[in-house]
């Protein structure tokens, strides 16, 4: 038996696929193959996220090189390339679509969940506009890592399977090695699918991907007097939701335009994305964000920029009455602020310890630290870090104090934030490790990042990349022994900016 044929076999039974993507009108998407390579190597792979799936991962494992990078075709699969719109740093591009990403189908999962499986640089698409279709070896890992980390960081967002080397090159400003990275998500739904019908004005198809996207996202709105006016408002609590979230440990996505916003309330397409060091809200790294329209402190704002334009795509089947759709749309828009006002003072309230009684001084206490903390250029991750320990012991000050410009910045503020703790019941101890669960000790930070992938990428060495992965398993542990992957750079290490994937 050839070696083609081997594969072929052990395919067999490995992802048990079921399409509903694939089932929607054609005009949802293009069939399209996985281009194959020359000589693809399994660089890594998830097993618990395969059990997690129902998958057999032994198999998977065993056969990955050839499943992975696309040369296998998987029994069952439809390969398909999405089609979407978007805005792009605010400008309308009515077709995108899958350019360099075939997803191959949909498993359901152990908790009965559906999800996605995607190849992305598995070869060109109809939607690749002159492109290779193709990924380099960095941005694979990259993704692999950041999306790996958010997922332990407990933040919602695409996942990663999988990644393969492919064995031969790609071209962009240099010649890189080429790589296939497996994603698994909710859905690839993004804000675009909907713009993608409207701008074409298919309010048939607009109305046919609402009603498969309560289907699947969303069951319980089917009873609801307006289901689709219930979607654009659960849509837009998840955005804000995962915004709370991405604030809480300093994330900073880099990209956030309509075709990469999911409907799931997923995050999703780690091009530019970073992790903040030093607190700054203007902080950018995208090295295509030039006017900052995405930094850290923008994202919010930018999130219901992108709810005002969903629901503008679902104008039409909002209400018949379109005087009347305006104005709830209008209405819905306008209620994302306060939901992500929200979800941001629960985040932030925990990771200061305050309980869910809220006191009339609580919001300036918080107003307080965080402009301490941009005034004294204090690493935002280990400040909160650092705050836990001084949650449970004042002798804890001094490493908090060590970490601003002037070490007595921050003595006035903690003597009223711990008047404020002694209102609440809280034992010290209970107190600081509740706070632990919620501010991280490890990050990717951007120069470990940029090391390990370094090291693939000139060398081949993934011994970096993988032991990144294994700290970032586990952020809110203290492992004293990887102490140095929870500091912040050194000069001359800083990375001032991130680049995209294409």
């Amino acid at each position: 038996m050839s070696t083609a044929t081997t594969a072929q076999a052990g395919a067999t039974g490995a992802i048990p696929f079921d399409n509903s993507y694939a089932r929607l009108p054609d005009a949802f998407f293009t069939p399209v193959d996985p281009t194959p390579v020359e000589a693809p190597m399994l660089i890594a792979f998830n097993r618990p996220l395969a059990e997690e799936l129902g998958l057999d991962a032994d198999r998977l494992e065993r056969h990955g090189a050839g499943y992975f990078s696309g040369n296998v075709p998987l029994p069952g699969s439809l390969p398909l390339a999405m089609a979407y719109a978007g805005h792009q740093f605010g400008q309308f591009v009515p077709q995108l679509g899958d350019g360099r990403a075939i997803l191959l189908g949909e498993v359901i999962d152990r908790n009965g969940k559906r999800r996605d499986i995607q190849l992305k640089g598995a070869g060109p698409t109809p939607y690749s506009r002159r492109g290779d279709g193709r990924a380099a070896l960095g941005p694979v890992l990259r993704e692999n890592i950041i999306s790996e980390a958010m997922h332990a960081l407990g933040v919602p967002t695409t996942r990663a399977l999988a990644a393969v080397a492919t064995g031969q090159p790609v071209y962009r400003d240099r010649v890189l090695p080429g790589a296939v990275f497996t994603r698994v998500a909710g859905s690839h739904i993004r804000v675009g699918t909907f713009q993608f019908f409207a701008a074409r004005g298919d309010t048939q198809n607009v109305r046919v991907l609402a009603d498969h996207v309560i289907d699947r996202h969303y069951p319980e709105l089917k009873g609801a007097e307006k289901p689709y006016l219930a979607l654009l408002d659960a849509v837009a609590d998840r955005q804000a939701s995962l915004i709370a979230k991405w604030l809480g440990v300093g994330f900073i996505h880099g990209v956030m335009n309509t075709d990469n916003m999911t409907i799931s309330g997923e995050t999703i397409d780690f091009g530019p994305c970073a992790f903040m060091d030093r607190y700054d809200p203007r902080t950018v790294y995208s090295s295509i964000d030039r006017n900052g329209r995405y930094a850290f402190g923008n994202q919010p704002g930018i999130g219901q920029w992108n709810i005002a334009r969903l629901a503008e795509a679902m104008l039409a089947i909002l209400d018949d009455d379109q005087d009347k759709a305006v104005e709830v749309a209008n209405a819905a828009v306008s209620r994302f602020m306060e939901r992500f006002q929200a979800h941001w003072t629960r985040t932030i309230r925990a990771k200061i310890g305050l309980g869910d009684d809220a006191r009339d001084d609580d919001q300036e206490l918080i107003r307080e630290l965080l402009v301490t903390l941009y005034e004294q250029k204090a690493d935002y991750t280990l400040a909160f870090r650092r705050l836990a320990d001084c949650a449970q012991d004042d002798a804890a000050d001094p490493a908090l104090g060590a970490l601003l410009e002037d070490p007595a910045a921050l003595t006035p503020w903690l003597s009223i934030w711990r008047a404020r703790l002694s209102q609440e019941a809280t034992a010290p101890a209970a107190r600081a490790e509740a706070m632990r669960r919620v501010n991280p000790a490890f990050i990717p930070r951007n120069h470990k990042v940029e090391e390990a992938l370094n090291a693939a990428i000139d060398d081949g060495d993934f011994s970096l990349f993988a032991a990144l992965n294994d700290v970032l398993a586990r952020p809110y542990e203290d492992q004293p022994r990887f102490a140095a992957y929870a500091l912040p750079p050194e000069p001359g290490e800083e990375i001032a900016a991130t680049f995209c994937g294409t």
